[in-house]
């Protein structure tokens, strides 16, 4: 019974209708709203249907004024400092995870990956209540005699990058310590052999190897940190605004639809590009391994 349901599994009927449902799904649920944004994003808006023709390329032009430019600075300021705290905090998380056990390896994943059991939007609220004049943190901070007083800590830039840290940590360290693995270990032995530092070693070897997954785990904590609008709205206020917060605006209170779609478009520019930079960075590195490997062969 098994071996005919293999065989089902291996038919080129099965195989035919599994990629048509695919390509289905993908066509009617990623590439069609993508489709309506991008023609969105050049008609006309109006206060009654929200878009309508004749095609105009006005909110393209509206994204070089001064007041949206501060905005996309701002968002782009957190969003990039967010990434280089994931960075910075995950990468030596994960090599740390790569050279455990499987038991405390599987441990350490499990409490990273427990938060995830509950809703961003959720834990969110929880750090405005633990980040408040009168939560925690401060509270903490007073009992060890740090400060006289509570420090503002909501409200600011501050509170939007940790918040962003906090949400985001994980996508960034699932990368690496898939980089980590693939690492090759002999490579770090024959260095030792050859005379190499430890500074040598992780400088030459081992942050070059684990690039694909800086760059992954750099693509993927950028983008959504980007667009997070919820965690700006309740954490940094009205003077820390997100690119999500400004298109969420645009959409839902401005009803301005082809400012906001071209919004949306940029921000999905942004993202192939940054694909086609991990994508061409992948492609010089492996280039670079193979000439290497066959320099040594």
């Amino acid at each position: 019974m098994l071996r005919t349901a293999c065989v089902h599994l291996r038919s080129p009927l099965f195989s035919r209708t599994l990629i048509a449902i695919t390509l289905s799904w993908l066509g009617i649920f990623v590439l069609t709203p993508h489709l309506l944004v991008m023609m969105t994003s050049v008609l006309t808006p109006d206060t009654t249907n929200f878009a309508v023709w004749p095609l105009t390329f006005e909110a393209y032009t509206r994204l070089w004024e001064p007041l949206y430019a501060t905005v996309f600075l701002d968002s782009l300021y957190l969003s990039v400092t967010a990434t280089l705290f994931c960075l910075l905090l995950g990468y030596p998380f994960a090599y740390l995870l790569s050279r455990l056990g499987p038991v405390w390896r599987n441990v350490l994943l499990f409490l990273m990956i427990v938060p995830f059991w509950t809703n961003s939007l959720i834990r969110t609220y929880a750090l405005k209540l633990l980040m408040g004049n009168r939560g925690l943190f401060n509270d903490l901070l007073m009992g060890l005699g740090l400060i006289d007083s509570p420090i503002q800590m909501l409200y600011s830039g501050f509170a939007v990058t940790f918040g962003l840290v906090y949400i985001l940590f994980p996508f960034m360290v699932l990368p690496l310590i898939s980089s980590f693995d693939n690492l090759d270990k002999t490579l770090l032995e024959a260095a030792r052999d050859l005379g190499a530092s430890a500074a040598q070693r992780f400088w030459r070897i081992i942050v070059p190897l684990t690039m694909p997954g800086i760059i992954a785990g750099c693509l993927i904590v950028f983008l959504p940190a980007m667009g997070m609008f919820y965690v700006a709205d309740l954490l940094g206020g009205a003077r820390n605004l997100l690119l999500g917060n400004l298109i969420k605006n645009q959409f839902l209170v401005m009803r301005d639809w082809p400012f906001g779609s071209a919004l949306s478009v940029t921000l999905i520019l942004m993202m192939f590009l940054m694909l086609a930079v991990y994508a061409r960075a992948n492609r010089r590195i492996q280039r670079k391994g193979g000439l290497d490997d066959a320099n040594f062969a």
